[in-house]
């Protein structure tokens, strides 16, 4: 009898785990699933923010280049202003700019030198003097001069 009752106990037990087997594998791949589907969701979050970023990036070059263009139609109409106006006047125009920058690094080489006399009459230690009279506005200063010269002309013969 126990031998009846054994088989027919482990033959439910059995019947009852192969019939669970496929609901808790059912599980498994849902659980496995959502994971792909938020993995998928967050890979195309991130294409979308590229997306928007390049968009962006985009804008930013069309705007950079219109700005570009409409300097050089000043600059086409600033020429041709100058040439009908005549030599005075394009002589004028074309001194302006360069006239400015000079007495403007005139004035800093001024304030500079009587700073540094002022120091030196004070009896200040020259290695001291050099050192602080030279900053990062200074350089600051030199820097935005060069790069508006040199690199402005290098942009213009690139444009040719």
């Amino acid at each position: 009898m126990f031998d009846l009752l054994g088989g027919g106990l482990l033959g439910s037990i059995f019947g009852g785990l192969f019939r669970l087997a496929p609901e808790i594998l059912k599980f498994m791949d849902k659980k496995n699933e959502r994971s792909h589907e938020l993995q998928m969701f967050t890979l195309q979050t991130d294409l979308e923010k590229m997306r928007g970023e390049f968009r962006m990036e985009e804008r930013y070059v069309d705007h950079s280049i219109s700005q570009l263009d409409a300097i050089k139609e000043a600059f086409k109409e600033q020429a041709t202003t100058a040439k009908e106006a005549g030599w005075l006047a394009s002589f004028i125009t074309a001194i302006t700019r360069p006239g400015i920058t000079w007495v403007a690094f005139s004035m800093y080489i001024a304030v500079k030198v009587a700073g540094l006399t002022i120091a030196f009459q004070a009896n200040a230690n020259w290695a001291d003097v050099i050192t602080k009279s030279w900053d990062e506005d200074d350089f600051a200063m030199l820097n935005m001069m060069l790069t508006f010269w040199f690199v402005g002309r290098s942009i213009e013969k690139y444009q040719k």
